[in-house]
């Protein structure tokens, strides 16, 4: 399961809570007056919670970034994926459409090398140059 129960949790209960509610939003989170989130309410939150979590010092500090949980979720997305199965662009092409991007070249900007994920490529590299040039 790609997030932890107590995330999972938490999720549901909020899910619930808005389907009780009269907004309607095509946005997961949403202001207390319907609508998106603003990006510096997001921002701001993110920056609390890391503080609290001991990830970051005070302001202007060194540590997570909010985007950096897109670039994580993208690499770990690939290195669980199961080994012999659907073809790399398949897994890219689905890895975009989760990402909420268009174009697949965008998304490879999200991912940076792993050991993992340079096993699968060099392993993918031996067989096909096992099986000669095509």
């Amino acid at each position: 399961m790609p997030l932890h129960p107590t995330a999972v949790s938490a999720l549901d209960g909020y899910l619930e809570r808005r389907r009780h509610s009269s907004t309607a939003s095509d946005y997961l989170f949403i202001a207390p007056k319907g609508g998106r989130l603003p990006h510096q309410t997001v921002t701001k939150t993110f920056l609390r919670l890391a503080r609290q979590a001991g990830l970051r010092s005070g302001p202007g500090t060194p540590g997570p970034r909010i985007h950096d949980l897109r670039h994580t979720f993208a690499v770990r997305a690939l290195e669980a994926w199961p080994q012999g199965g659907s073809p790399v662009g398949w897994r890219m092409r689905a890895l975009s459409t989760y990402l909420g991007h268009r174009n697949v070249a965008d998304t490879c900007w999200y991912l940076h090398a792993t050991p993992h994920l340079m096993r699968g490529v060099a392993d993918a590299c031996e067989r096909f140059l096992e099986g000669g040039a095509r």
